[in-house]
């Protein structure tokens, strides 16, 4: 048990898992966000727990690629080009990362962190009600047809790798597993071994409520900084006051760039722009959650509505939502199931922290020893938030870590360009 409070800033799923196995170690934690839990990402994200997730965006052939994707209207990758200018020092590290030695380094940090995904699910939400939103599930991966599915080799080369496994299915095979979605493509991957949350914005609100009725405090308050006396954390600032804690947690995905510049640590991270629409009381469900490759989207079953997400936009965090994205989900979906009904669609438009090198931070700061990093997730925030938590809860706890953090350094950046 810790001799003070700790506080957690950020209440999506990285931030709740971690307050609550901090809670279960015995110590005194407050929850603070500025809006309340699964205000962003981890309400509006893709709803699938993915231990096959280890894949980088930037893989080899994006530099090739993305001008292209850029120009064309039907591609799910979108450029606010007036903010070019602010991001391109991001943008050139993190292109640079695009090739075959970093994205095996990559899959294998990923693979660490993402392999018992699953499990770090279930054992987090064990008696705290929100274990009903879990749905184990395949996940599938539709192609138009075999050869599409052969240019995609190299990243499945990286799952085989890191002993995934999966079974192929062809037209009639697809048809056979799911009648309804068959029409999408005429060759497909099953991953067997992983989950859906039916509904991820709930199911982190069921955390966070569980959080508190076992003592834990939620305080709704902006974080403006920290109070430091030399090394020694004393408070973290907000809009509504000081709060006393004598550690802290920043997991405020990618708000938590400013908070780590504020104690000296520049983070190279952008904003991911993601997008999704629900559809509610569709005509039919798809029997697993699928993504159809040819358009770089997914679409899962939830409560009550499917879920379809994935498009990427780059344009900070200020912008309002763009109508584009949208219109090319709707596009999109009525494309690849031309026959799906339903009463009525909202969209959303949220934000992933993407490092330049894709891989999350996790850990102490070596200046401010106090104050702990667990934030850059990416695409993988949903999956991974679970041992993240748990993983933080280790080092506060004084315990051996199952994996080795190294890779997850918040210093590894220092002295970088």
């Amino acid at each position: 048990m810790s001799d003070g409070v700790i506080s957690v800033i950020g209440a999506g799923i990285v931030g709740v898992a971690t307050a609550i196995w901090l809670q279960r170690d015995g110590h005194e934690v407050v929850l603070i966000d500025k809006v309340g839990p699964a205000a962003g990402a981890s309400h509006g994200n893709g709803g699938v727990i993915v231990p096959s997730g280890i894949v980088p965006i930037n893989s080899p052939g994006l530099i090739k690629n993305a001008p292209q994707m850029l120009l064309q209207p039907s591609s799910p990758l979108f450029l606010r080009w007036a903010y070019l200018p602010r991001m391109l020092p991001w943008l050139m590290g993190y292109l640079k990362r695009a090739n075959r030695v970093d994205a095996k380094k990559v899959a294998v940090a990923l693979r660490n962190l993402l392999v018992d995904s699953v499990s770090q699910h279930r054992e987090l939400a064990a008696g705290t009600g929100a274990e009903k939103w879990i749905h184990d599930s395949d996940y599938v991966f539709v192609y138009p047809d075999s050869d599409a599915f052969e240019k995609d080799k190299f990243a499945w080369n990286l799952r085989r790798e890191a002993g995934i496994k999966w079974e192929t299915l062809d037209h009639d095979g697809l048809h056979e597993y799911d009648a309804a979605f068959s029409g999408t493509g005429d060759f497909a991957i099953r991953l067997p071994d992983h989950a859906r949350i039916a509904d991820p914005g709930r199911y982190v609100s069921d955390l966070a409520e569980h959080f508190v009725k076992q003592g834990g405090r939620m305080e709704v308050a902006n974080v403006s900084g920290f109070d430091l006396e030399k090394s020694k954390l004393k408070a973290v600032t907000t809009d509504q006051g000081d709060i006393v804690c004598s550690k802290s947690v920043v997991t405020s995905g990618v708000w938590s760039k400013a908070m780590m510049q504020s104690l000296g640590l520049k983070i190279p991270m952008e904003s991911e722009r993601g997008y999704h629409i629900d559809l509610f009381k569709p005509s039919a469900m798809p029997r697993a959650a699928m993504m159809l490759a040819a358009g770089k989207f997914v679409i899962t079953p939830m409560a009550g509505k499917i879920r379809c997400a994935g498009i990427v936009e780059f344009g900070g965090t200020k912008a309002e939502a763009s109508t584009a994205p949208i219109k090319l989900l709707k596009s999109l979906l009525a494309k690849t199931c031309p026959h799906l009904e339903y009463e009525r669609v909202e969209q959303w438009m949220g934000h992933r922290p993407a490092p330049v090198d894709s891989i999350p931070l996790i850990g102490a700061l070596s200046k401010s020893p106090d104050v702990y990093a667990a934030f850059g997730h990416h695409h993988i925030g949903l999956t991974a938030g679970p041992k993240t938590g748990r993983l933080v809860a280790d080092l506060i706890g004084g315990r051996r870590c199952e994996i080795d953090l190294q890779p997850y350094s918040p210093q590894r950046f220092v002295g970088s360009h």
